[in-house]
């Protein structure tokens, strides 16, 4: 039972929806399992949580 976690930053309902259908799709298809067999956990992570070269990601300041 293929078993995917995927970290990222807050994403849209509709994004994680087809997300989800196209991992879904590629592992019964290259595992051949059935589709209720893939399970994948979606982990956000919000700027105060996150950190890259020693910033926050709610300090870091774009551009």
């Amino acid at each position: 039972m293929p078993i995917v976690t995927i970290q990222q930053f807050p994403r849209d309902l509709e994004q994680k929806r087809e997300l989800a259908r196209r991992i879904t799709e590629a592992f019964t298809e290259v595992y051949d399992v059935k589709p209720e067999s893939v399970q994948l956990f979606f982990s956000e992570v919000d700027g105060e949580s996150w950190a890259k070269g020693g910033v926050m990601g709610c300090d870091n300041t774009p551009g």
